[in-house]
């Protein structure tokens, strides 16, 4: 069997067409997912809300979203399908967030993670993240604490040299190799695990360019090869 062309994966907003494919991958990933009608509601009734999906023709790969509350971006949600994990799918989601945080005004970005999320927690901190603090007993399925990760400014020197070497770093992987089954083949790569915050968040009372673009440029989210519609 003939392997199909590589992947040419698109970030783009979430809508409410792709909400069958996103709670399919929210029952995958969490163990306490969100009812299927968290995500419309988000979609149609919350303005601080902000989603977005990875996609692979028509498949949705991956989604995530955040709240952007005045000066503060809180990431809400994070999730990759099983398959298409290990593959710099949850990374590129990670990447459009903070550039559509930043052209948004946010000041800093925030979120809540499970310690035992290793994976979760080695991307964010690649990403500029560090420990802020803890939330006791704060996931509800089994009362886990919640690490407090945020990261240092937005706009400040070094979270914008650290975004521009990421993304220059994602620009020089080749795209993700397909299989005649449609899945990814060949060895995945670094870990980008899933995440929510947890109980509290959302609604469902639960939880290649070299430069990056100022506040007010259309061309929002630029992360590596990975192709997007305008959010």
């Amino acid at each position: 069997m003939v392997a199909r062309p590589p992947v040419a994966v698109v970030i783009e907003r979430m809508t409410v067409d792709d909400l069958d494919a996103v709670h399919s991958i929210e029952q995958d990933a969490f163990s306490t997912p969100w009812p299927s009608h968290a995500y419309r509601q988000e979609l149609e009734s919350n303005r601080m809300a902000h989603y977005i999906v990875a996609r692979w023709g028509d498949e949705i790969v991956g989604f995530a979203g955040m709240w952007l509350l005045v000066d503060e971006a809180h990431v809400t949600t994070f999730a990759t399908r099983g398959t298409w994990r290990r593959r710099g799918i949850g990374e590129r989601l990670l990447l459009a967030m903070l550039d559509l945080a930043r052209v948004r005004g946010a000041r800093e970005a925030t979120l809540e993670v499970r310690p035992s999320n290793t994976a979760a927690r080695r991307l964010y901190e690649k990403y500029g993240f560090r420990n802020a603090g803890v939330r006791s007993r704060y996931y509800s399925d089994n009362h886990e604490d919640a690490l407090i990760m945020t990261t240092e400014p937005l706009d400040g020197r070094e979270m914008r040299v650290r975004l521009i070497t990421l993304r220059e770093a994602l620009a020089r992987r080749p795209e993700i190799e397909v299989g005649p089954d449609g899945r990814p083949i060949g060895q995945p790569r670094e870990p980008d695990g899933s995440n929510r915050e947890g109980s509290g968040a959302g609604a469902a009372g639960s939880t290649a360019a070299s430069s990056i673009p100022g506040p007010g440029d259309p061309s929002i989210i630029r992360p590596s090869r990975v192709t997007r519609k305008t959010l």
